[in-house]
């Protein structure tokens, strides 16, 4: 019989982390979270982590376990996050997988296997040198024309993942995202309730506004000055992730404090929309549920946990 296994998706600032906190604590659960950068120490208010006070709540998995000069992979985030999960169902307690990082998410829920591809050093010292004389620019340019499905999910600024899709495709003429795809089975390993949740754009946009107004009163500018004072700098891929990446201009003296926080409003409504076309295309079997009135938020998760409840946990 399959493991359980409640797995909750949706945009940024949609509530996903207020109702992952509701059902652990209803339902005996323990939180991993599946955002690719909240595995990274330091980076809290501009990665939207659950507070202290909110991670008391209920256990929390795969957050703070790197320094952000320390690379991170897909491959290394599901064999961390199964290995979690599978101690979480030991103990008896039902694991809730949350976050916004649609490739991290679906790795763990359904079974990609991961091609290994042998690496060639001077093919990535030949793409690094090309960025530095044309820009991170023309790199992502020649992605896209071989596999444009990795591109429009990479951003040119994320050199690494670029270089390493452009790798892949160079040592096995395939695009890396062929070989997801391929490895994908129909089936998740585990008796699967997906929750989707989803908001009318217009007010999606305005909670993205108060939540980048919320951090910037929380400190997240003094964070980001702390990260580049401990030598962090844009040359990480930690640091181009949205809510570091915007405030670098500031700091270089190239743009105002103003311009770096309504272009962060900017990029993070450009992401939930990029996460919207994601889930509705890389996933199957999302029980959608509509919390655009918030008034009706608790009778909303009350009727989330009764059907999660009649699916699987508390038979």
């Amino acid at each position: 019989m399959k493991a359980p296994l409640v797995t909750i998706i949706g945009p940024t600032a949609v509530g996903k982390t207020s109702l992952s906190l509701f059902l652990a604590q209803q339902l005996g659960g323990e939180i991993v979270s599946g955002d690719s950068m909240q595995v990274y120490r330091g980076m809290d208010i501009g990665t939207a982590k659950a507070t202290l006070e909110e991670r008391a709540l209920a256990p929390h998995h795969m957050i703070d376990i790197l320094k952000p000069d320390q690379d991170f992979s897909v491959v290394q985030f599901q064999q961390l996050a199964r290995q979690a999960i599978q101690e979480i169902q030991q103990r008896g307690h039902l694991p809730i997988l949350v976050g916004g990082t649609g490739l991290y998410v679906r790795s763990i829920i359904y079974d990609y296997q991961f091609s290994e591809v042998v690496e060639d050093p001077l093919f990535r010292k030949e793409m690094e040198e090309k960025a530095k004389r044309e820009g991170n620019e023309a790199i992502w340019q020649r992605l896209n024309q071989v596999d444009p499905t990795t591109a429009q999910q990479v951003h040119p600024n994320n050199l690494r993942r670029v270089i390493r899709a452009l790798e892949v495709y160079q040592l096995t003429g395939v695009p890396i995202s062929q070989q997801v795809s391929h490895s994908t089975p129909d089936e998740s390993p585990y008796e699967l309730w997906l929750i989707g949740l989803t908001m009318e754009r217009s007010q999606l946009y305005q909670r993205i506004a108060q939540r980048v107004d919320g951090m910037m009163e929380e400190g997240l500018l003094q964070e980001v000055e702390n990260l580049l004072h401990q030598g962090y700098d844009e040359h990480y891929t930690a640091m181009q992730s949205i809510g570091y990446k915007e405030f670098l201009p500031y700091f270089r003296g190239e743009a105002s404090l103003e311009a770096c926080v309504a272009q962060l409003k900017q990029n993070t409504r450009r992401f939930a929309k990029r996460q919207y076309t994601w889930f509705r295309h890389q996933f199957t079997g999302i029980h959608w549920y509509d919390v655009t009135n918030l008034e009706q938020w608790e009778q909303l998760q009350q009727t989330i946990l009764h059907e999660v409840q009649e699916s699987f946990c508390c038979r």
